[in-house]
């Protein structure tokens, strides 16, 4: 079938208004697997951001499902005959034969984008939403780009081909490939009911899957029927138990029993895995909805703020998103936009145009010799077998002597190591051998439950390694000392300013702001940002070592502590001659009033603006256009936590010289 081309009059993309309230996250998830549990010590993993009462509503034409393949319920359209998927949106126009670049949202693209047959096309018509059949002639990857190109039968011209942009590409539910046996698609399980195995009373039904790394996690709203104890284990009403939600881990210890057919499962919870993560809300539903109205609100005023802060510096294309798309995508886009640390922005590219000095490993060796810095050399060999100097055991058990006491926090910022390859990888929580080596790795720090821990982590990787914390009870660290952080990140900008000391930031996509990680020197931003600086100082906390974790570099190092205390140091550096690179497996300790003097002037940080090859789309004549480059188009604004040396005199810092 030939695709005719839209009126001019009905090209208008529809423009959502912004005062939809709290925005919706959808969870986009693969095919389910029902996975085998694994637990070190019999104890049960869960999510705290999920432990709370939610009341749930089931809404016409939602995104159920996610990564793997969105699921759209077209119930209430009058494509009430089948269901579609969502596989991917048309995100620009590629040469001029009437090819068109997709953005996949798929975990089958070589299927769906390279195998010839129908697909349907859903798209913005005055408001409201116009699905239509088209035929895929050919599709090929661009891994660059991480899209597809594709050809569709009938759409020959670039003018033809621009119509179809910002629509959502779409096959029918019935399309979906097999899975292995013990699989299950997200949607497949939504809507199924949930019996105890052990009696077989309704507990609840499925309402969502969710994703923690090491296995999937099943959202259950919870009959009425169901009894639910409170704390004190009296019995809640029908009405406390009713519509609320708890979590339960989709393995097959707990799940052991999924009828597809008859729509239902059996699970057998360990006693008190259901209560763990139920909270009963003692307030009113009114005060409830108050409440939740009041989050709103104050969601609608951070959004508010952070657009008025990105238009003075002349970041107004950010917003453009909002005129395409559907509700998560815009969502998305605004959670993005909140997100935004506009004053480190800010710093960071005023330091790009007022460099400040740099610090490296040969800065710091010029400046020993020099005589402006104290230090003292250790053989590599003191730390496998120990020593007989008397200096250095002093110095080491006076500082094993004040962590005991509680008075150094240890940060660990894992995400250097990722990027590493080291033990922080992707695989890191189903990986068993990984898990042993993150153990070992914690147990080397001494009088763990005396020490304040904070870990800082990508997002992606910030709920996993809670849970494994929690599996693990805490490593001995003290539950109500240890803090998980996301690390800081800025948006990627033009390496080509707009005007004076003008950059432009750059977009993933028309919701999503490119961006990239910090670097060490955020997690300054970080303690100012979450207060940690005060929760440390209220727990007596008198300094913070800054480290990242390996196998020479695990934490508490209390021959560096004793040495900056006995020194009355501000800043204590360890170095080796294996370390060209400071970032690499660094290891600082700051005094804490030195870190709280940080938090006040953080512009004496200097950032890096490192040129790189990124893509991106900008809109261009009311237009999407992906930008490409072979060659470095844009800056990534990189901090080191050593350029605090700035904000320090250097007889105040005291360096530990590891030699061979």
């Amino acid at each position: 079938m030939e695709i005719q081309a839209l009126p001019p009059a009905l090209q208008r993309p529809f423009q959502p208004p912004l005062s939809l309230g709290f925005p919706f996250k959808p969870y986009f998830l693969t095919p389910t697997k029902h996975a085998p549990w694994h637990s070190t010590n019999n104890s049960f993993v869960l999510y705290s951001r999920f432990l709370h009462a939610v009341k749930f509503r089931r809404s016409f034409a939602t995104v159920t499902a996610t990564t793997g393949e969105a699921v759209i319920d077209d119930s209430d359209t009058t494509n009430n005959e089948r269901g579609f998927v969502n596989i991917g949106y048309i995100s620009s126009v590629h040469g001029i034969q009437g090819e068109i670049r997709v953005k996949p949202a798929t975990d089958f693209p070589r299927l769906r984008f390279s195998t010839p047959g129908r697909r349907w096309l859903k798209s913005k018509v005055l408001g409201g939403e116009s699905v239509q059949e088209v035929e895929l002639e050919e599709g090929r990857e661009h891994p660059a780009l991480k899209s597809w190109i594709l050809k569709f039968r009938g759409i020959d011209t670039v003018e033809q081909a621009k119509m179809l942009i910002g629509a959502t590409l779409l096959v029918t539910d019935e399309d979906r490939p097999e899975l292995e046996e013990g699989e299950f698609y997200t949607h497949d399980l939504i809507g199924m009911r949930v019996f105890m195995k052990e009696n077989g009373k309704l507990v609840g039904t499925v309402v969502n899957v969710f994703n923690s790394g090491a296995n999937d996690l099943l959202q259950i709203v919870l009959d009425s029927s169901f009894d639910m104890l409170d704390k004190s284990g009296k019995s809640r009403s029908a009405e406390d138990a009713s519509d609320q939600l708890v979590l339960v881990p989709f393995v097959e210890a707990i799940v052991p029993d999924v009828d597809m057919k008859k729509r239902e499962m059996h699970i057998t919870p360990p006693k008190g895995l259901l209560e763990l993560n139920l909270r009963f809300d003692e307030r009113s539903k009114k005060e409830r909805r108050q409440l939740e109205w009041k989050e709103r609100k104050k969601f609608q005023k951070h959004l508010i703020a952070a657009k008025k802060k990105l238009i003075e510096m002349e970041q107004k294309h950010v917003f453009h998103g909002f005129q395409y798309g559907e509700k998560d995508q815009w969502s998305l886009l605004s959670d993005q936009i909140v997100g935004v640390n506009s004053k480190l922005l800010q710093e960071a590219l005023q330091s790009l145009e007022q460099p400040a000095k740099r610090w490296k490993v040969a800065e710091l060796v010029s400046a020993i010799e020099a005589k402006l810095i104290n230090s003292i050399q250790i053989p590599e060999e003191y730390f496998l077998n120990g020593s007989e100097n008397k200096f250095f055991r002093d110095m080491q058990e006076k500082g094993a002597e004040l962590m005991s006491k509680g008075k150094m926090a240890i940060v660990f910022l894992l995400n250097e190591e990722e990027r590493q390859g080291s033990i922080s990888d992707s695989n890191m929580i189903e990986n068993e051998a990984i898990d042993t080596s993150v153990l070992h790795m914690f147990q080397k720090v001494k009088d763990r439950v005396s020490v304040p821990l904070i870990l800082v982590s990508s997002a992606q990787k910030i709920h996993s390694l809670r849970n494994l914390f929690r599996s693990n009870n805490y490593f001995a660290f003290d539950s109500e000392k240890v803090w998980f952080l996301e690390e800081e990140k800025l948006p990627v900008v033009s390496s080509l300013p707009e005007g004076q000391n003008k950059y432009k930031i750059l977009m993933k996509s028309p919701w999503e702001i490119l961006q990239s990680p910090v670097g060490s020197g955020g997690l300054i931003s970080l303690f100012s940002k979450h207060s940690i600086v005060d929760n440390l100082i209220d727990m007596g906390v008198e300094y913070i070592e800054f480290c990242c974790p390996s196998e020479r570099t695990a934490g508490g190092n209390s021959l560096l502590f004793g040495l900056i205390n006995s020194r009355e140091a501000k800043i204590g550096i360890q170095i080796s001659p294996k370390i060209t690179d400071l970032e690499e497996n660094f290891d600082m300790i700051f005094s804490m009033d030195f870190v709280k003097k940080l938090t006040k002037q953080s512009n004496k940080l200097q950032f890096d603006a490192i040129p790189k090859a990124h893509s991106f789309v900008e809109k261009v004549d009311k237009e999407w256009v992906t930008v490409t480059s072979s060659t470095p188009n844009s800056y990534e604004l990189s901090c080191s936590i050593h350029d605090s040396l700035n904000a320090c005199s250097l007889d105040k810092v005291c360096i530990v010289e590891v030699t061979e």
